[in-house]
């Protein structure tokens, strides 16, 4: 990202692989608590850029923003804004109609305009708007637009309280044997919120249904072999002390914080890759793993670069 201007000025014009971008507001503040401007939350997704992307691309991107900083309101956003560059990659799929995420049939009922993030220009030009969290479903468009079959499964483990992350470790080591008995291999996120996600590489067999279906099979055995510690159910009410398995998130239609997205919270932290040996020590220690702050994620890519499976 080459400079046109004063980088430590408010406004600057810079050259991002061959676009020039007007950014804005470089020193306003986003996140009050830590006093993070706009300006670091900027140079944090360039510098994640190049694991981050590959796991955005050919995928529609829902973004939050927070034009006012995380104390302020956010509102989600999926359409492409008015605005946007001729050059960023769109993809219009439908609203309704889920025969066309299941691979059959022409888009039916309303549709949005998606921007596809798949470079830097991209991204920035998305951070520069207050797109904090960046949200994509499990399936891939193709070249042309159309969805495809989803590519990956994912469980999100969501704490009730008082139930933690610990618990989340804990609970996950019991996800990933169901999953390895289903022949799958899952890597783990920490979520940047509460939790816990677990993605698991598909072959593009199932749809979006039929993912949605074995997530929610998986999900309600364990329940069933632990209902004291895990549920499967959508009531809050039913979540207190417990880990919800939330399976739904495979529906063609919703979306997950994508890996290595920052999180609109008090506190910049982000969506984080992890290893098993991690969640082992947080299964075993009540403190062994918290949530990841921006500038430690930075630090653990140049130390051990991309942790999320390659094959996910």
């Amino acid at each position: 990202m080459s400079p046109a201007a004063n980088p430590a000025g408010n406004e600057v014009h810079v050259d991002v692989e061959g676009r020039t971008l007007r950014i804005t507001s470089l020193d306003k503040v986003l996140y009050p608590r830590t006093g993070t401007t706009k300006g670091e939350v900027l140079n944090y997704y360039a510098s994640v850029s190049g694991v981050l992307l590959p796991h955005l691309r050919d995928r529609a991107v829902t973004r939050i923003r927070w034009p006012h900083g995380v104390e302020g309101n956010s509102f989600f956003e999926k359409n492409a804004p008015s605005g946007t560059p001729s050059w960023v990659r769109t993809a219009t799929v439908p609203t309704t109609g889920s025969r066309s995420w299941r691979g059959g049939g022409e888009p039916a009922g309303d549709t949005i305009r998606f921007p596809i993030c798949d470079d830097l220009a991209t991204l920035t030009w998305l951070v520069n708007l207050a797109a904090l969290e960046l949200h994509v479903h499990q399936w891939q468009v193709t070249k042309a637009g159309k969805p495809r079959h989803p590519d990956r499964l994912v469980i999100d483990l969501d704490p009730g309280e008082p139930a933690g992350l610990h618990e989340c470790c804990q609970v996950a080591l019991k996800v990933r044997d169901s999953l390895t008995e289903h022949g799958l291999t899952c890597s783990p996120v920490t979520s940047g919120s509460k939790g816990l996600h677990l993605y698991a590489a598909l072959p593009r067999k199932r749809d979006s249904d039929g993912t949605t279906a074995l997530a929610k099979e998986i999900a309600e055995d364990l329940q069933k072999a632990d209902p004291g510690a895990i549920t499967a159910a959508m009531t809050k009410a039913k979540r207190s002390g417990k880990v919800f398995l939330d399976w739904s998130q495979n529906s063609g239609s919703k979306t997950t914080i994508s890996p290595y997205s920052l999180r609109g919270r008090e506190r910049p932290t982000v969506a984080t890759p992890i290893t098993w040996d991690e969640v082992e020590q947080g299964a075993e220690d009540p403190l062994g793993l918290e949530q990841f702050r921006f500038e430690e994620v930075i630090e653990r890519i140049q130390d051990h670069g991309d942790l999320f499976d390659s094959r996910v």
